[in-house]
């Protein structure tokens, strides 16, 4: 089962595996929208696949890693944590209300689209 996190817990979420390896959270957005609103990269490494190219790329994202799939309002995120999880990824969870919520909860200064 997928974590369902949202933006306010996270930091919580990465910290419950400290040995896991650095936090990663996966922007699964298209170009467009990494242009229109972006997270800082504050406590975890953020990688940026679109979706569509998460399959071929997938041996750039390291499975040993605690990994939050972000997209614009948790969708795209959760069907590609579940992709992940599929391929034997450990720790996944999905950021829920995506980028979206991010705002709201976490940055104020992320642009709403």
């Amino acid at each position: 089962m997928i974590d369902q996190v949202r933006p306010a817990q996270l930091s919580d979420w990465f910290a419950a595996a400290p040995d896991a390896g650095r936090p990663l959270v996966l922007d699964v957005r298209e170009p467009w929208e990494l242009q229109t609103a972006s997270v800082s990269a504050e406590g975890f490494d953020l990688l940026t696949i679109p979706m569509g190219s998460v399959p071929d790329r997938l041996a750039e994202i390291d499975a040993s890693r605690p990994i939050a799939c972000l997209c614009h309002h948790g969708m795209r995120s959760l069907r590609v944590a579940a992709f992940l999880e599929h391929h034997g990824f450990a720790r996944v969870a999905n950021i829920s209300g995506g980028i979206d919520a991010w705002s709201q909860e976490r940055d104020p200064a992320v642009p709403r689209y």
